[in-house]
Order: C-alpha cells, then structure tokens, then sequence
C-alpha cells in the first residue's frame, strides 16, 4: 500500500519546483514567492526524510518510499533554479550567500543530492532494506553537507 503522505508531498514538490519558471505572458514571481517555494519545498523533503527515517529503524518494507524518493530527486534537480539572483534576502531565509558567491559548489552539492536520492530511489523499487538503509544515510549526508555551506543555523 502506498503512503499518502508520500503521494502529497510528491504532488506539493511538483507544484513548487516551476514556481519561479514564469511564461512571458504572466508576471515573474516575486523574490519572496520564490524564497517561500524553496522553503515549502525544502520542509516537504524533510517530512519526507523523516518518513523514511522511522522505516529504516523499523526494518519496515521500503519499496511504498520509492515516491518519496523519486520526489527529492526531481527536488534535487529543482534546487539550484531555486534560488536565482534576487533572492539573497527576504521571507526569513536562511540561504547564506555562499550560495550565490560559489555557486558552482552549490549546484556540486544538489548534483550530489541528486546521485544519492536516486540510488534511494533505485533500492526502494527493489525492496532492498539494507541498501535502502544505506542509500538514506548516503542522502541524508548529502543535505547535511549542503546546509553547512550554504544555511545559516
């Protein structure tokens, strides 16, 4: 059976990756929708971390995570156009300006992301607890290593 929660939070994290991918016949957005979609985006990844958390320390079934996983990938891939130039300030961010100052070592750190979520996402569909487990510390590090750099605490 497939977690709801999952299914939510992968049809939330669709919705908000194109936020800032405006056509030209409607308004951009705005720096703070924008920083606002990052933060929605980034605390539904989170939920979805934490999903995957309680079932790796159960031993439960991973494959109803594959969703979650194949989530923060297409996130993963979403992060750096997340974050244009305009949006250093504004709606409470914690984005430090290394992201903009070095930001072919920020988009390194999402490209990271990317690599381990979908490894994630690869041992979900197999079923494989142990590589699923893992896949999730390998993803989880990722995300720590981003937030020192480039996230003030």
């Amino acid at each position: 059976m497939r977690q709801p929660v999952l299914l939510m939070a992968l049809l939330g994290m669709a919705a908000i990756a194109p936020a800032h991918a405006q056509s030209d016949s409607r308004p951009a957005a705005t720096p703070e929708a924008i920083i606002a979609g990052r933060q929605a985006g980034m605390d539904l990844q989170s939920a979805i971390v934490g999903l995957m958390k309680q079932a790796v320390e159960a031993k439960a079934e991973v494959k109803p995570y594959k969703d979650g996983a194949d989530a923060i990938v297409a996130w993963s891939k979403a992060i750096p156009g997340m974050f244009p130039s305009g949006t250093e300030q504004g709606n409470s961010t914690k984005a430090l300006s290394a992201v903009w100052c070095d930001r072919s070592g920020f988009e390194k750190a999402a490209a990271s992301l990317t690599d381990k979520a979908t490894k994630l996402a690869r041992s979900a569909e197999a079923d494989d607890k142990a590589a699923f487990a893992a896949a999730y510390q390998a993803t989880t590090q990722a995300c720590g290593a981003c937030h020192r750099t480039y996230r003030a605490r």
